[in-house]
Formats: structure tokens, C-alpha cells, sequence
């Protein structure tokens, strides 16, 4: 009995030693019956687990000797996450290494942490402890809160490794539990990236100077740099690209700035900075970036435009480079193209039933010509790859010019535009007309001459797909009347407008109902028609989302389908405000009711709504 309550009682971090607890201490049965008390396996679960353990752990180990990772210790947490069990209290989720170690956190008497390597600190993780020392016992150091050092350790059984680490950090150290594979995944990323860069940065030698400084008057070349093909800036460069490809990153950033250098990721639309790198290996960076996408290593003074071919999980991403000169040095964004984002089904990316609908009848016409307008990462790229896939077939030749090439894929004919040899939108889409073509996509309608090659191809019985930068559908026209399509040639070549926006979905997670009243937001310009109190979500941040409360994203869409009403009022000087007015009396639903929508069903948040659509639209 006294042994039950000491077990019970609440750990500190001068209190943990409570081994019977420990998860590498924890028979395989005391295992399951913790797991059955907080309802996470049944009775029959338990018994199955048991049951198999042995065989599991020698599957396991070959595993692993394959993978040359056999020196971490095989635990039953191990055991359970093979079997892959559903919950017993949740049967749609399946259990995960998060919410075993959310159970043990509990019952240690331990907050738990889900580490997020976007908010965690290189110089804190890494400059610490030894690598060995964390690797050893299993501890990472995530951050220094109020003069207290945080280490996330998956078992409390560490009360000398503490000690050792207060020691040596002088600093009060106040334990977290999180998952075991996280602690084992970042001490391999951080310390390995960490070593790449001191070793890249100790190759550096002098003090010189940084011939990319704009601000500098005279420089002069120092006799020793970092090289782009040394194994430390390789594995570095590899490092963010495997970093990105974790965090399901749509851009990296690598930013010069006077005195250090900069690595950025856009997740989810925002972006984070994930490293702060010395600014003496930063070109060395940049030109293995260039070497990889085959970009001219002595030009520094102009901007580049390259590509990259990864494979990830058995899938090739294609990576868009661009450098350009800016005050510190180059510097670089890259555009991860992920075929699992373009390519996808339609009704998956935000189409509402009745939108999906009005789409595909537009996308469906025989000819003429579908513009998706929307600014720059809006989505559009996605709608038009998607929209190919749903209309590509054995019966029909698909033919694009991009600038460049987005994503390579095999059903469709892609032709690079490349104006230094005089392949431009506007020349190449008059010498495919002769390849036959019954679908085109133009990456993007920028002028006069490819406009009017747009038009006579689709006046010529073609399907013309391409984008335009407009706030919204109706706008369209009036860009193309600007750039100097005759308002007959509109009528006649126009079927349907698309106007798009990405919003942020609400983590699934930590979904939670609240009340506003409808007033309030109809204040806020969105227009609800109900009265009195509506329930809305928003998400209240958990581990899964990075206590963000947004977890993906999605499309809201205007579509407007150019009908006969249309056609009769477009003329040279148009009135898109009154074309608007009789869009919306036939049906328009614009960007903002989308969004709305999509705030009433739960999908997204009345502040997400407001951020990416405009007032009165």
C-alpha cells in the first residue's frame, strides 16, 4: 500500500526516482494495465500484446540491425506501436507513440511536451550537453523559461543525468516527457546539423570579407573558403531539405543578413524561422543549392532560376530555385512542388457540392478559354494541375507552357518557356497549334501578345486553361480589356472565371464549439444570415498543431461562369462594379460567402476568413 502511493505521488525534479515507473523499468503486464486504466487498450488488446511480445521484439531487432540502429533499446512501447491497435476508447484513431507517453506523463506526475523543432533553439539544444551525454541518457534540452533550463527525457528513471545537467548549465532544470523517438529524431537532426556547420564554419579561415555585402566599398577575396562540395555543407544543405520535407514546408528561405544568416520555412502559409546560421558559410550554402539545381556558381550579381529532383518516401518532389542579389548576399527561396499537393482530386481541394459542379461544367467545355486568378500563393497552380488530371485521358492531347515548369508529369506535353533563345508564351503557343492540341495551359497570361494567342487558340477550337493576377473573377475581364483584348474577342473566347483564396483549416485535434453572436460578425463586414447566436470552432492549440490551432489548409473559391448576361454587358468600358452586382443576382457566390461557409461548418475561423478575402467581396 505504501509502495502504491509512492508511486502514485507527484514527481518533481528533485523527485525522480521512482523507478518502479520508469518506462524501461515497467514490466510488460504493469505496461498494459496502465494503458487499460486510462482506456486506451481493452482486456483482449492487452492479452494479443502480451502474447506476441517476444516474436515482435526479435522482428524488430532484425529491423533494426538492417538499418544498422540496433543500439537503442526495444521497449514495449515498441511493441504496441507495431501492432498498430486501434483505440479502445477512440476506434477511428489509431494509437500513437504521442498519446502512450501522454498516459505515462500522467501517471509520472510530469507535464508532458510534444517538441517543436520550429520553436527550438540550436544553440540551447546543442551547446548544452555532449551529444553523447543526451544521446546516452535519452535528454534534450528545449528551451530556458524563466531562468529555468526545460529537458524533455521519455523516462523519469534520470535523476543523476539531471543533476549532471544542472551542473553543468548552471541553470535549475525542470523535466517534460515526450515521446522517445522525438528526443532520439532531434538529437540526430540537431547535433548532426550542428557539427555540419561548426566543422563547415572552422574550415572558414581569416577574417575576411563578405564579397556579397552590398555595403562594402573594397573588398578583397579571401584565400580560403568553405567549399561547396565539402561533406559537412552537404550534409547541412541535406539537413533543411529533409527539415522542410518533416514540417510539409511549401518554401525555404535562406536570407542573408549582416552578421548571420537566416533559414526560413513556410508552413501552413506562415513562415518560421528554423536556424540562425553563421554568416561565414552561407555562400557555400548557396552554391551547393546552386550546384544541385545547376545554376552558374560565379554569378552573383544576377538573379538565377534553377531546379531540384528529390525523392521522398518513393516519391520524385520537384524544387523551384530562385536566387537573387539583395544588400548581405544572395540570397534563396526554394518552391517545394509536391505531386501529392498539385496532383489531386477535385473535390478535395475546398469545391463546395454546387461550385464543384459549376467548375467542372466549365472545365468541361469543348473549347474556349478558363481563367484562375487569385495573388501569388493562392493556390492557383494546384486548381489548374488538378483540373488537367481530372480531364486528362488516352482521347485527348494536354499540352502546357509554364515558366517555368511547376511538376513534371507524364501525361501531359510541358514546354519550358526560355526567352534568351526566344521561346516565350507568345511564340511557342503559335508553333504548338501544329502539335495538335485539345487542351492548353498557359502558366500565366502576362501581355498582349500572349493573351491574343490565347484567344485565337481557344476561337480555334482549343480548351485554354491559364491564370491571371486579379482580386477577384469579374476583375478579370477588365484586366483583359487592359491589356488590350478587343471586348468582342472576350465574348466570344471566355467561358469561366475563377477567383481563389487559401485559408488556414482548424486543427481537428483541439476543434473546440464556442457561441459569438451574429451581430458581432456581421460588424466585422461578414455577412451572416442569422440572428442571434451562432456556433462557430476555432482550434485551442494542441501537439498536433503546433499550439497553433490550424493543422492544413484550403481553397475558398469564387466561380463564375461567363453566361450570355455577361457577354452582353462586357464592352470597352465595362462597369465591373454593375457586372458584379448581376454576377451576384445570377448566383455568384464570391470568395467571402465561400469563406463564410466554410466558418459555419467548422472548417476555418472567422479571422481566416477576414485575412484572405477583401471588404464588400
Amino acid at each position: 500500500m505504501v509502495r502504491q502511493k509512492t508511486q502514485n505521488k507527484k514527481l518533481s525534479s528533485n523527485k525522480l526516482s521512482s523507478n518502479k515507473l520508469s518506462s524501461n523499468k515497467l514490466s510488460s503486464p504493469d505496461f498494459c494495465k496502465i494503458l487499460f486504466n486510462a482506456g486506451l487498450i481493452s482486456a483482449n488488446q492487452a492479452k494479443d500484446a502480451l502474447k506476441k511480445e517476444k516474436t515482435i521484439i526479435r522482428v524488430i531487432k532484425k529491423e533494426r540491425g538492417k538499418k544498422n540502429d540496433s543500439k537503442i533499446d526495444i521497449t514495449f512501447v515498441d511493441v504496441i506501436l507495431y501492432l498498430k491497435l486501434k483505440r479502445a476508447d477512440q476506434p477511428s484513431k489509431r494509437i500513437d507513440e504521442d498519446i502512450i507517453y501522454e498516459i505515462f506523463a500522467k501517471k509520472w506526475g510530469i507535464p508532458f511536451r510534444k517538441i517543436d523543432p520550429l520553436q527550438l533553439d540550436l544553440n540551447i539544444v546543442t551547446k548544452t550537453i555532449p551529444k553523447s551525454f543526451a544521446k546516452k541518457h535519452l535528454l534534450l534540452p528545449i528551451e530556458i523559461k524563466e531562468g529555468r533550463l526545460v529537458v524533455a527525457l521519455a523516462d523519469p528513471d534520470k535523476l543523476d543525468a539531471i543533476r549532471d545537467v544542472e551542473r553543468v548549465a548552471n541553470l535549475k532544470v525542470v523535466p517534460v516527457i515526450s515521446p522517445r523517438s522525438d528526443i532520439i529524431k532531434m538529437i540526430d537532426e540537431f547535433f548532426g546539423f550542428r557539427s555540419s556547420i561548426i566543422a563547415a564554419e572552422e574550415l572558414f579561415s581569416g577574417n575576411s570579407v563578405d564579397l556579397g555585402n552590398l555595403e562594402q566599398f573594397v573588398s578583397l577575396q579571401s584565400d580560403r573558403e568553405v567549399n561547396a562540395t565539402d561533406q559537412h555543407i552537404v550534409n547541412a544543405v541535406n539537413h533543411l531539405f529533409s527539415y522542410a520535407f518533416d514540417q510539409k514546408a511549401s518554401d525555404i528561405h535562406i536570407e542573408p543578413k549582416r552578421e548571420e544568416s537566416f533559414a526560413r520555412m513556410r508552413i501552413d502559409g506562415v513562415l518560421h524561422t528554423v536556424h540562425k546560421l553563421p554568416k561565414t558559410v552561407h555562400n557555400a550554402i548557396v552554391s551547393r543549392i546552386k550546384t544541385l539545381s545547376r545554376l552558374d556558381m560565379a554569378e552573383k550579381r544576377r538573379p538565377q532560376d534553377g531546379r531540384i529532383k528529390f525523392e521522398k518516401d518513393g516519391t520524385e518532389v520537384e524544387i523551384r530555385v530562385s536566387t537573387i542579389p539583395v544588400a548581405f548576399g544572395e540570397k534563396v527561396v526554394m518552391r517545394i512542388m509536391d505531386p501529392e499537393i498539385l496532383f489531386q482530386e477535385l473535390d478535395v481541394l475546398g469545391f463546395s457540392a454546387d461550385t464543384l459542379d459549376k467548375y467542372i461544367n466549365i472545365i468541361r467545355k469543348p473549347f474556349g478559354i478558363v481563367l484562375v486568378t487569385g495573388p501569388t500563393g493562392s493556390g492557383k497552380s494546384t486548381t489548374l494541375y488538378s483540373s488537367l488530371k481530372t480531364l486528362s485521358s488516352s482521347e485527348v492531347n494536354i499540352t502546357t507552357v509554364e515558366d517555368p515548369i511547376e511538376m513534371i508529369h507524364e501525361d501531359f506535353n510541358q514546354i519550358a518557356v526560355q526567352p534568351a533563345i526566344g521561346v516565350t508564351f507568345d511564340s511557342i503557343l503559335r508553333n504548338i497549334m501544329r502539335q495538335d492540341p485539345d487542351i492548353i495551359m498557359v502558366g500565366e497570361i502576362r501581355d498582349l501578345q500572349t493573351a491574343q494567342s490565347a484567344v485565337q487558340a481557344a476561337l480555334t477550337g482549343h480548351l485554354v486553361l491559364s491564370t491571371l493576377h486579379t482580386n477577384d473573377a469579374v476583375s478579370a475581364i477588365a484586366r483583359l480589356l487592359d491589356l488590350g483584348i478587343p471586348s468582342y474577342l472576350i465574348q466570344s473566347s471566355v467561358v469561366g472565371l475563377i477567383a481563389q483564396r487559401l485559408v488556414r483549416k482548424i486543427c481537428p485535434f483541439c476543434s473546440t464549439v464556442y457561441e459569438m453572436d451574429a451581430s458581432e460578425l456581421t460588424g466585422m463586414g461578414l455577412e451572416i444570415k442569422k440572428k442571434g447566436k451562432i456556433k462557430l470552432k476555432y482550434g485551442k492549440g494542441c501537439i498536433k498543431c503546433r499550439n497553433t490551432g490550424y493543422k492544413g489548409r484550403t481553397a475558398v473559391y469564387e466561380i463564375l461562369p461567363y453566361t450570355d448576361l455577361m457577354r452582353s454587358m462586357t464592352s470597352h468600358d465595362v462597369d465591373i462594379a454593375e457586372l458584379r452586382k448581376h454576377a451576384v443576382a445570377e448566383g455568384l457566390t464570391t470568395v467571402r460567402e465561400d469563406g463564410i461557409r466554410k466558418m459555419l461548418k467548422g472548417i476555418t475561423t472567422y479571422q481566416e476568413v477576414l485575412r484572405v478575402t477583401w471588404e464588400g467581396h
